[in-house]
């Protein structure tokens, strides 16, 4: 079983099959941010390099998982979520999700959001 956190990864693909494990189960650890995406839509790739730069910022603390939804089962995956529009970005802590925001934000409205919805322990960054 893969398991981003063992490994060490700050971004990781995630799909259907082992988002519980990789996501939910594993963000009772620590948090884990989901970005629900697909290749045409244009303000997924605009957001994509701001969400990078803030996992990078939080050095390790906090990881984020990509779900192209147009791959396998993954739709599905945004089904259950009840998501109506892409990108959305779901934050997930304590093995629940915490936050969401859909659409494309600035790295400094990513981290203002991020700032305000963590866990206290877990919102310090050396930006």
């Amino acid at each position: 079983m893969f398991n981003a956190l063992s490994k060490n990864l700050r971004v990781f693909d995630v799909d259907r099959s082992h988002f519980q494990s990789d996501v939910v189960e594993a963000s009772r650890q620590q948090p884990i941010l989901v970005d629900f995406w697909a290749d045409w839509c244009g303000p997924c790739h605009m957001l994509a390099p701001h969400l990078n730069r803030v996992v990078e910022e939080y050095d390790g603390s906090i990881h984020l998982a990509k779900v192209e939804v147009d791959e396998g089962d993954n739709m599905k995956l945004a089904g259950h979520y009840r998501l109506r529009g892409f990108p959305t970005v779901i934050l997930f802590q304590g093995g629940q999700e915490r936050a969401r925001f859909s659409g494309s934000r600035s790295t400094h409205q990513v981290r203002d959001w991020l700032h305000a919805h963590l866990d206290s322990e877990a919102s310090t960054i050396d930006a």
